[in-house]
Order: C-alpha cells, then structure tokens, then sequence
C-alpha cells in the first residue's frame, strides 16, 4: 500500500519542531562550554604560584603642603580706634612674585589721616595751653616777689623807725610799733600765700601736661595707624591668597572689598622651601625616624612626584579624629626640590620607604591566615589543598614577605578564607 504524502501543513510543523529541537540542542552546547570556561577561570583566579621578586615596604601618610617660610597678612588692629571694617584699595594680584619692601595691600586712609589730624590739632592747642599757663605763673611769680620785696622794705624801714622811741613822744613810739607789727604780719602773709600760690600753679600746669602728653600719644597712635594702612612685604615670595568669610560667602578677597581687623587674608610664602604636614597613627609612629626617605605626590597633579625627607617628629600625641583612645602625632616632611605647580594647601600623599628586601618569597596579604600565634597558608599537594604553617616577615598593605614554609613556584589559594574542602581541578 503506497504511503500518503503529508500535507503542507503537516510539513510546517515538522519544519517548526526540527528547527526548536536544533536550537534547544545548540543552547544547551552553549551553556556548558560558558559554564566550563567560567569555572576554569575562576579556578585560575583563586590560585596563585609563589614568584621570587624584590619586595619594597612602604607607609602612606596623607596632608597639606605649606612653606616652610611664610608672612601672613593680618587686617591692622588700629590702637585706640573703634574700626568696623577697612575698605581694600589697592591689592598684589595672586600668584605674584614680589620682594622684600614691595606694597601687598593698601586700606583706604581717610578715616585714620582726619582722626591723625584731629588729634594733632588737640595736641598743638595743649601745647599752647601749657605755654601760656607757664607765661601766667612767670608774671604771677614776678608780682608776688615784687611785693615780697616791697614787703620786707616796709619792715625795715618800720624798725628803723621804731628806733627813735627814746626820743620821741609815746604816740610816735606806739604808732612806730603798730607799724611794725603790721609790716611783720605783711611780709609773713606773703610768705605763706608765696608757696601756695607756687603749688597751685606747678598742679595746674602739671594737668594740662598730662593732657598735652596724652595727645601726643593719641596723635602717635593715630599716625601709626596711618602708618598701618599700608603693609609691606617683609620677605620675596609669591602672593597667595586665603579663603576667608566675605559678607555672607566663602571666598578670597578683592579690590573693594571690606576685611575686619584681625582676619588673616594674604600670605607671602616662599616657595623654594615647602614642606608637608601630616599626621601620623600611634601604630605607625615606632616605624618612622627623622631622615627617612619619602615620595610626594600631590593629588591635583597625578604625574608630579618630589623626594621628601622626614624633618620632625611630635614627641607628644594628641587625640585622633575618631576616638580618644588612638593618638596621633605629627610629623614634618621638608620638600627637596621645586615645581611652579607647587602651592601651599595643596592635598598631598607621602609614600615612606620602611625598608626593602631583594629577591624575596612574597605573597598576597589576604592568602595568609592567622590561628593564634600562628600563621598559615592552603598549599596545593596531590590534587588537594592543606594548611601549611609559614613564618612571614614585613609587609606593606598588599603583599608579604614568607620567610619559611614555602618553596618557589609552589600553589596557593589566593585567599585564606575559602572552603577548605575545595580541590584544584
């Protein structure tokens, strides 16, 4: 019996069902050849051999850089003068190089030259009081010694007089008595009005001294004060300014501007001598020393790198950022050489050489664990990992130096926390 041909649509579905069962087969063959390969990749990144390689220990410290020799501008306290704000006229552009007596910042000096006039005004008329006072009591003094004089004539005269009672009648001799008693109470009234007027007149001048004194110092004052709206450079070196709070903002002064007595707005730095300040953990100050050898880098410029040598070192600790039971000591690295990029209050990374040792066992930090007092590694034998003792030496925040327990080229996990079952393939 002959066989019937499928109709077409019988064929479509053959077609559908051949062609789903072909692409169910080619991604089941996909995903196990991914699967394999993953799995052989993880495999290869768990592991890792121990290579022989030169080992450098290092220590990163982070700061700022600042000058080594700095001037900074402080808006003048004016002595004796109640000063809100000073108005900034005249002002050295950032970035400027100036030398030692060039103007840095120039305050508007009205104020502080009309109060100078003021005051030199007062001290003059003082001056003038005083003169005249002292001409007063010269006269005053040459008319009571006139009449003093005068005085002591009239006694003399009224003695001589008195001398010829024997001669003449009782009523002359009584009135030549009067008259000496009388000349006698003159001249003694004198004596003593003399010394008081005398105190009287030094007391009067003296005060209006002291006014006249206190003027000076006042009008001294105020010249100085003139004298302070101009500020100089007392050093060379490059302008930089300070951020400083401006009428209700953040930001460095201008030509124009108003700065309060006491703000520091401007510094002169010199910057062929910079250094960097940082601050060193109570853990990592036992390994540093003076003189140690470090690389700068500064956050702004990745490619600039400066030598650094450790200048200073706090004897004292003071309580760190996050508690109080971790001290922080700081530390001074001076810059040994110059870049025009080189500013002060830049962000800056030191790297500190602790030492290095040449062909070494080294292995990745996170591969050794820790059992007490001892340490260890999963090294590969026959197919399987076991824990191997190992004795390390220095390390730095990646890498470990393995003074025994292993052999070059031997197999290790690359971390020390995997499933201790696991097997190599």
């Amino acid at each position: 019996m002959d066989k019937i041909p499928p109709s077409g649509e019988e064929s479509k579905k053959i077609i559908f069902r051949a062609s789903a069962l072909l692409l169910l087969v080619m991604t089941v063959f996909l995903f196990a050849h991914f699967r394999s390969e993953r799995a052989a990749t993880n495999v290869e990144e768990s592991i890792m051999k121990v290579e022989r390689k030169d080992f450098a220990q290092s220590l990163r410290l982070n700061g700022t850089t600042q000058a080594s020799r700095s001037f900074v501008v402080l808006a003048p306290r004016l002595e004796g003068a109640q000063v809100g704000s000073m108005v900034i006229t005249k002002l050295a552009p950032a970035g400027t190089h100036v030398e030692k007596g060039d103007v840095l910042v120039e305050f508007d000096p009205q104020a502080e030259a009309r109060d100078y006039l003021d005051k030199k005004s007062t001290y003059e008329n003082l001056v003038g009081q005083v003169a005249q006072k002292q001409a007063d009591e010269n006269i005053a003094r040459a008319k009571d010694d006139t009449a003093m004089q005068q005085a002591e004539d009239e006694l003399k005269r009224a003695q001589l007089e008195l001398q010829k009672n024997e001669i003449v009648s009782r009523i002359d001799a009584e009135k030549n008595q009067e008259a000496v008693d009388e000349a006698q109470s003159t001249l003694k009234q004198l004596k003593e009005t003399y010394q008081l007027k005398r105190a009287a007149a030094t007391a009067a001048i003296r005060i209006l001294e002291i006014q006249r004194d206190r003027a000076l110092e006042a009008m001294r004052y105020s010249q100085g004060n003139a004298a302070k709206m101009v500020v100089h450079s007392p050093m060379p070196g490059v302008v930089v300014y300070n951020t400083i709070w401006l009428g209700g903002r953040m930001g460095t002064v201008q030509q124009g501007d108003q700065v309060r007595p006491g703000v520091p707005f401007l510094q002169v730095v010199d910057p062929s001598r910079m250094e960097v300040r940082v601050q060193l953990n109570q853990v990592d100050v036992l390994k540093v020393h003076p003189g140690q050898q470090a690389q700068m880098h500064l956050d702004a410029y990745p490619g600039m790198t400066l030598p650094a040598v450790l200048e200073d070192l706090s004897p004292l600790g003071h309580t760190g950022q996050f508690t109080e039971a971790v001290r922080s000591f700081n530390a001074q690295f001076s810059v040994q050489g110059t870049d025009a990029r080189l500013l002060p209050d830049l962000s800056a990374a030191l790297d500190l050489d602790l030492g290095s040792q040449k062909s070494a066992l080294v292995v990745p930090w996170q591969s050794v664990g820790f059992e007490g007092d001892h340490s260890f590694v999963w090294l590969e034998t026959r197919g399987n990992f076991e824990k191997r003792n190992v004795q390390i030496g220095p390390r730095n925040d990646l890498e470990v130096v393995v003074n025994s327990g292993l052999a070059e080229g031997d197999i290790i996990r690359r971390t020390a926390i995997e499933d201790q079952t696991r097997q190599s393939p």
